[in-house]
């Protein structure tokens, strides 16, 4: 077996950090959706489910806390852009964001890895850094990242920002978008932290130091060291890393 370069530092750190404060940002967000929790999956005008029972509110604790989520929002919100404007800088001036964005083969690929992970089709598309469906969820979160952080502003000062506000169809219209998009957002923590479970320790392993193990005969996969040179790898004995 042998470690393989992975992940650069900038892309770690900066993953990891924007880990907790998303989590804080929907924390928060939920305690100030408490004091108008107004939308629900409604067909044929009748509600299914409602966002959420008061049973829920009260479960976590959340009732009453208003003043203290608006505080909490409002302040890690500036952190959660800028740890987000400097990923995207990494990417773009380290060349990262040609393995990130989706080419012309990823919607093919995606449909085939997620056929495989359902256990639906025995075919495994080649190893790569990131394959197709990974590609379109990564460059998704960001895009939705930005969706966040306008829809929030448009709500946050709607007469300061009012031609945003006004371009997002009015502030009830950025209020609804803010939401689903939040709601985008636990269902990727949940997907993704299922499939980093499925991926195993090898995986998450390349995302806190950024190597992984792969087989010693295996071809490089297509990305270099941090700084763009050739891929670097260390051969170590089976088992060794365990």
């Amino acid at each position: 077996m042998k470690l393989e370069k992975k992940h650069p530092l900038a892309i770690r750190w900066l993953h990891w950090i924007n880990f907790p404060l998303l989590t804080l940002m929907i924390w928060s967000g939920l305690l100030i959706y408490w004091s108008n929790s107004v939308y629900g999956v409604r067909l044929f005008g009748r509600e299914l489910f409602h966002f959420f029972p008061q049973g829920f509110f009260e479960a976590l604790g959340v009732p009453f806390r208003l003043a203290e989520g608006m505080s909490l929002h409002f302040l890690f919100m500036w952190f959660f852009l800028l740890n987000g404007v400097l990923y995207v800088l990494y990417t773009i001036f380290s060349g990262e964001w040609r393995f990130l964005v989706p080419t012309r083969r990823s919607f093919r690929e995606a449909v085939q890895v997620t056929l495989h992970d359902l256990h639906l089709s025995k075919y495994h598309p080649p190893r790569r850094k990131f394959n197709g469906a990974q590609q379109i969820a990564y460059t998704s979160i960001i895009l939705m990242g930005a969706g966040s952080v306008l829809t929030g502003l448009a709500i946050y000062k709607p007469v300061s920002f009012g031609w945003l506000t006004s371009l997002l169809g009015g502030y009830e219209w950025a209020r609804w978008e803010h939401f689903w998009l939040t709601v985008g957002f636990v269902l990727f923590f949940v997907v993704h932290i299922l499939q980093v479970v499925k991926a195993g320790w090898n995986n998450f392993r390349a995302m806190v130091t950024g190597y992984e193990l792969v087989p010693a005969d295996s071809a490089p996969a297509a990305h270099g060291d941090d700084s763009g040179g050739a891929p670097v790898s260390v051969t170590v004995k089976e088992g060794a890393a365990a």
